[in-house]
This record gives C-alpha cells, sequence and structure tokens, in this order.
C-alpha cells in the first residue's frame, strides 16, 4: 500500500481555524493567483517538501477552475482539497515592490547610471561546471575561453570593469534608484520620449548578497528599525560622500534584461516566470518551499489593503531573491510605484508560516503527521 510523503519535521499539521485572518481573507484573489501555474504546470519546482505530481495536478486545477465562481466556492475549495501544515521554525517577511523611476535610453548628462544587461557565458556554477578551488560562496560565473571564470563584483563594476562590453541597457537619474532596482531585481522604467519600459532579473555575478542597512547598524548608525527601505533611502540621500563605499560592500550585481512579454498593468515577472500578483506573491527560498506552493502568512502589521487588520492571508510562492533564505523566510510583493515602495519599506516582522499541502499528496487527506 502506497504511504503518504515524508514531511520534514518542521511542518506541524494545523488547521484552518488556526489561520489568523483566513476568515476575512479573499480567497477569490488568492485562488486566481494559484491558477496561473495550472495554466503554466512546468512553473511548479519541488523543494524539500513535497510538491504535486503531474497526475495530481490536473484533477485540482479542474476543482479549483470550477470554484473560481464565487468567495464561498473558493474557500471550500482550500478547505476541502488541502491540509494546513505550519512551519515550526520563526519566521521573518520583508516587502519589496517594482519601482518605478524616469530612465533613458541614452546616456546623458543627467541619465549616467547604468542598468546592464547580462553578459555573455553568466552561468550558475553547478557540480558539473565547477572548477577546483572555486569559491563556495559564488554562486555564477562566466564560461570565457572554455573556462568558467570569477565576473567583477559590484565595486569593479561601478570602476568600469564592463564598460567595454557595452552591456548598458538602460541609463537612471540617480545611482540610489539604481541600487534600490537591483534589490527589487525588477523596475518599471518611464522613458524620456513619454513610453513605459520594463526590466526585469536575468542573471547576476554571484557574489553573496550583504544588506548594507545591517552594515550601518552594526556601525551604530541606527536600529533596525531606523533602516526599513524608506530611512535607508534617507540616509543614503544624507550621506552622499559615503554612499559609493557603502555599496561596494555589497558585492553581489544584477543583471537585467528588457520585459516585452508582460501587458503595462500586469505585475513584473517573478522567479517562476509567471507576472507577480499585488498582495498575493511570495518570494521565497526555492530550496525548502516549491514555486507554486500555497502559503498563508501572519504577522502584526496592519493589512496591506485593511490596515486596521494585522496581515494574514493565503499566498503563492512564485519569486525568490538573494536575500530570502532559509524554510521560514519570505517577502511580500506589494505593487508597482512610489506609494507601493512606501509600504514594502515599513515590512519588516517576525511571521508564521503555514503551508497548503494538497490532500491527494496522502494516502488518507484526514491523516498526517501529528
Amino acid at each position: 500500500m502506497q504511504q503518504g510523503p515524508q514531511l520534514p519535521e518542521y511542518l506541524q499539521k494545523s488547521s484552518f481555524d488556526a489561520l489568523s485572518g483566513w476568515p476575512e481573507d479573499n480567497p477569490l484573489a488568492a485562488l486566481d493567483s494559484f491558477l496561473r501555474f495550472c495554466d503554466k504546470p512546468e512553473a511548479f519546482t519541488s523543494a524539500a517538501v513535497p510538491t504535486l505530481s503531474t497526475t495530481a495536478l490536473d484533477p485540482l486545477c479542474k476543482e479549483a477552475r470550477r470554484a473560481a465562481g464565487s468567495i464561498e466556492d473558493a474557500r471550500r475549495f482550500f478547505e476541502t482539497q488541502f491540509t494546513p501544515f505550519e512551519i515550526a521554525n520563526s519566521g521573518f517577511v520583508t516587502g519589496y515592490f517594482e519601482p518605478e523611476v524616469k530612465a533613458s535610453r541614452t546616456r546623458s548628462e543627467q541619465f549616467s547610471t547604468p542598468l546592464h544587461g547580462k553578459p555573455r557565458g553568466l552561468e550558475p556554477v553547478s557540480a558539473t561546471n565547477r572548477p577546483k578551488n572555486w569559491p563556495k560562496e559564488i554562486s555564477h560565473g562566466r564560461v570565457q575561453n572554455g573556462r568558467l571564470e570569477e565576473l567583477p563584483d559590484r565595486g569593479a563594476i561601478m570602476d568600469g570593469a564592463l564598460d567595454a562590453e557595452a552591456l548598458e541597457l538602460v541609463w537612471l537619474e540617480n545611482p540610489i534608484d539604481a541600487y534600490f532596482v537591483h534589490v527589487q531585481g525588477s523596475a518599471r522604467l518611464r522613458l524620456t520620449d513619454g513610453s513605459v519600459m520594463r526590466v526585469g532579473y536575468a542573471g547576476k555575478t554571484g557574489h553573496p548578497y550583504t544588506g548594507i542597512a545591517r552594515l550601518l547598524v552594526k556601525r551604530g548608525e541606527g536600529t533596525p528599525e531606523d533602516f526599513t527601505m524608506t530611512g535607508l533611502r534617507r540616509w543614503l540621500e544624507a550621506h552622499p560622500d559615503e554612499r559609493d563605499k557603502l555599496f561596494r560592500q555589497n558585492r553581489s550585481y544584477i543583471f537585467f534584461r528588457e520585459v516585452t512579454e508582460t501587458l503595462e498593468d500586469d505585475g513584473p515577472v517573478g522567479a517562476a516566470g509567471l507576472p507577480l500578483k499585488t498582495g498575493r506573491s511570495l518570494a521565497v527560498d526555492p530550496d525548502f518551499i516549491p514555486y507554486g506552493a500555497l502559503v498563508h502568512v501572519a504577522s502584526q502589521f496592519g493589512d496591506i489593503d485593511r490596515p486596521e487588520r494585522t496581515f494574514g492571508r493565503l499566498m503563492v510562492a512564485d519569486d525568490t531573491g538573494s536575500a530570502i533564505k532559509g524554510v521560514a523566510r519570505g517577502d511580500l510583493f506589494v505593487g508597482s510605484g512610489p506609494g507601493a515602495g512606501d509600504i514594502a519599506g515599513e515590512i519588516r516582522h517576525p511571521a508564521t508560516f503555514t503551508l497548503l499541502l494538497p490532500n491527494s499528496l496522502f494516502e488518507h487527506p484526514d491523516e498526517g503527521r501529528n
């Protein structure tokens, strides 16, 4: 007789009654976000947590489409097709957004800070291509003359290490804007000709990410509460002579591409290859949580749509980020533009993460590890 999957020890069986904010949440919005994966099943990934098999996905998606007609049907779909498992590890959640800034396709005195396209030969480092004595903390390299070599880091690129390769994709006015575009991984750009351009993640140098806000806290410049995204921007604007030196301490550097496959009103494309959904997309560590997983997030900050209530809603894992590491770490996508940036910048809170695992994974839907 086939047994259910072996679940990690940090997953503890829970219930929908235990999910903070579940009765007030809008399950139709969560269902709409989940259905993106039904239209693109190859976006599902596997991780330490079991994911859906191809045979289990089809009937589940059929039920999901039938449930898309009403809030009651959507809620019933989740409650009858899934079982909540709380992640026992202490969780932490932040917010991210899609910046919207002015830009130019050509360099000028006003627009002089570049976003770079991906260099040729860029590859992730794996067991099959890792050279002997390769630094374990560097996740990417570039193939040149048949060999995988280390790319220049942020400081070297700031000094012009890639200038001869003409990789500049677009030019921004402000180095601080460019840095935050790197942190967010995407941006909506208002070009000088009046058109809109969207850029998204295309690769990275592979050097480890260092949060510069954390460095400022270690230096005694303030507390973690002082250095939300908004507070960090204020500090950078007030200390122009120290700005670039601080930037260099984050060796990680992101490359971009022009995104043309989405509509202007769509969200940016996440790591799962799907447009993100405001308030429903969650960046995770895909080594622990698979893309396509349903994740309920509960925390004590005000809900992004209903600030009078604390945050508790069902989300879908569909993105990742250099700073998102560990099983109980998440980053909420809160939208595009300055208003979204103000909201995202204030989210730095402990959180409870609960995975909804499909009952079809188990031999008996009402059984699980106690």
